[in-house]
């Protein structure tokens, strides 16, 4: 058989030349199906330049309407306030929207929030003045702003994604807000929802409007960057693990993560579709408390009628204005990720105010928080092993912020069991209403998660985002109100911070939040499925005491005596009460840290009071 050996080289290279040829043809077609994505990046970027100058132009007609239009007054009105000047017609439409588009369009040089301009806003504000007073809706010709993902026609809703760059039809909520008169713009988001960035290869990056070296978080970011640079008064948007309230906490504004389904999430664009143990909700942001409920109860009113899905449920005025005392639990830490100085202090001051006011503030702790996260919310998410999500990614360009994430995933991965994880999650919830129950708890006070991180740095402690991801888990909604903002004295204990784990999410924690003096500090309102309208009057009474209490500050010596010009500015964060003591200088009177010992204070107030007389008596022979 000599002779068929032989026979057998040529088959043998011919075979090998076969399925190298295959190989090739492979990688060429998987090349020429995945080229297409990341070719459409151009052309959205080129897209968004024209809405730009339409924006820019559009302001520049409406301003020459109004050359005497003062912006500012407009600019400083709460919701409720624009919408009734609105409704009565003590402000026209064309001021409101002139006001907002040329803060907007300043706003996108600085913030770089805005994904896409809906031109036809023009066009609608005409419609709109055409309407009956007994036709406007609460909303008439109210500038409001959306996040990216939400369909509007003719728009691209793109996740940060380039295979979703294909323009969309209205879906429920545009419907809803638009019938009600509003008029939008949409927001930047990280690729894929899927970081505490605001970054994605399409639109670039979104840095905090309070401090260009933070992020704004979420990946509602471009919602709250535009809200915190006050270049919106009311913005929709979705929250995962932490979408809303974390850019609430990290720009200082209000937010309100509702029950799964209470609005309409119907062709919403999303990454990943299918998830069903950690819930993804609809939800506003707004200034304050007050705008919220205003969102609320018009997105509630004809919500079931667009989407049948949606439970019919009016908001419930009856119980948002109650003033019955409330049994509130607490916790400063949650047993997977340890707090921040300012995030348990936020907590403290707020438990402490509530007690004040006569409520009942009772002790609570997170049942078995490690494996709701580890065993529920993280197998929830990748229950696939992630590969609707890599599919998502074919052939475009993954981002910086989620390319850990990317990583890990392309792994190899046994299979998970949906089923399983979903018989676990209703065990678990079950489990955290058991022990709520047994205090007979009205509503949660938990720490959110602050101060804002810096640039680039979300993925080195994304553990974390446990404070909000668990109640996506648990499906309760929750609220984020600002309490106070973050002091020298709450940067210097970072230097003690301990973690449960000590990882290098533990270690680096501490660094990604330095540099944060001044920045807000916010504390999560929590009640049970269904209950929105306690969780705002919850949310009501912590704004309502935060805002009375002046929390004293304070600081090192060095800033303990300034010339008038070196004062903060009553808009600074830190600026404490002065005592003037000549026209030169002023003394800045300012409380010891908490918990001094007696010799530390008898030694602050020597310092104090002997600087006072040494200025008291310069001043006197200066006479």
């Amino acid at each position: 058989m000599p002779g068929m050996a032989l026979l057998s080289y040529p088959l043998l290279g011919l075979s090998l030349l076969s399925v190298l040829a295959a190989a090739l043809l492979v990688a060429a077609l998987h090349f020429w199906q995945g080229a297409p994505a990341w070719r459409k990046i151009p052309r959205a970027q080129e897209r968004r330049e024209i809405v730009l100058q339409q924006m820019a132009a559009l302001a520049q007609r409406l301003r020459e309407q109004e050359p005497g239009l003062d912006p500012k007054p407009i600019l400083e009105l709460p919701l409720v306030k624009l919408a009734q000047k609105l409704q009565a017609e003590e402000l026209s439409l064309e001021s409101a929207l002139c006001s907002y588009l040329e803060e907007e369009a300043l706003k996108v040089q600085e913030v770089n929030y805005l994904t896409d301009f809906l031109g036809e806003c023009e066009k609608e504000l005409q419609a709109l003045k055409k309407l009956r007073k007994s036709e406007r809706g609460l909303l008439y010709g109210v500038p409001i702003s959306l996040k990216d993902p939400y369909d509007c026609m003719g728009h691209d809703s793109t996740c940060g994604l380039a295979q979703f760059l294909e323009t969309a039809e209205d879906r429920v909520i545009v419907k809803v807000l638009k019938a009600q008169g509003a008029i939008l713009v949409k927001t930047n988001i990280p690729q894929a929802l899927l970081s505490s960035e605001c970054s994605n290869p399409i639109y670039g990056q979104t840095p905090n409007a309070l401090n260009f070296k933070k992020t704004p978080g979420g990946s509602l970011r471009g919602e709250g960057a535009l809200l915190a640079a006050r270049g919106s008064i009311l913005g929709i948007g979705t929250n995962t693990g932490g979408s809303i309230c974390i850019p609430a906490s990290f720009c200082g504004v209000c937010g309100l993560q509702t029950t799964g389904n209470h609005l309409s999430y119907s062709a919403v664009a999303t990454a990943v579709k299918g998830k069903k143990s950690v819930s993804t909700v609809a939800g506003p942001m707004a200034w304050d408390v007050g705008s919220l409920v205003l969102s609320m109860a018009l997105l509630s009113k004809d919500m079931h009628q667009l989407d049948p899905t949606v439970p019919f449920v009016p908001f419930r005025e009856a119980v948002y204005s109650s003033n019955r005392p409330l049994w509130i639990g607490y916790y400063e830490l949650d047993g997977y990720a340890e707090p921040s100085p300012r995030m348990a202090r936020a907590v403290r001051l707020t438990s402490r105010l509530l007690q004040d006011a006569g409520h009942e503030v009772i002790p609570f702790s997170v049942p078995r928080i490690e494996y709701a996260i580890l065993h529920l919310c993280q197998a929830d998410l990748y229950a696939d092993g992630g590969a609707t999500l890599l599919q998502k990614l074919e052939g475009d360009i993954v981002d910086l912020s989620i390319k850990k994430v990317v990583s890990i995933l392309r792994l190899p991965n046994p299979v998970k069991c949906l089923l399983a994880w979903i018989l676990k999650y209703i065990e678990y919830q079950q489990e955290f209403l058991a022990q709520r129950k047994s205090l007979d708890l009205d509503v949660l006070l938990a720490p959110s998660l602050d101060p804002a991180f810096c640039m680039g740095c979300a993925s080195k402690a994304s553990e974390s985002v446990s404070y909000s991801t668990l109640y996506n888990l648990l499906n309760f909604p929750v609220g984020v109100v600002p309490v106070t903002t973050v002091t020298l004295q709450d940067q210097e204990e970072l230097a003690f911070y301990k973690a449960y784990y000590r990882d290098s999410n533990d270690r680096n924690f501490p660094e990604i939040i330095k540099g944060s003096v001044g920045l807000p500090v916010a504390a999560q309102c929590i009640a049970l499925p269904w209950e929105e309208e306690l969780c705002l009057w919850f949310m009501k009474e912590v704004e309502t005491m935060a805002n009375n209490h002046r929390e004293p500050r304070w600081f090192p010596m060095e800033w303990a005596i300034s010339s008038p010009g070196d004062l903060p500015t009553s808009s600074s964060t830190s600026a404490p009460d002065a005592l003037s003591t000549s026209h030169k200088y002023h003394i800045h009177v300012t409380s010891p840290p908490p918990g001094s010992s007696p010799i530390y204070l008898s030694i602050y107030l020597s310092i104090y009071l002997s600087i006072y007389l040494s200025i008291y008596l310069s001043v006197l022979v200066g006479a």
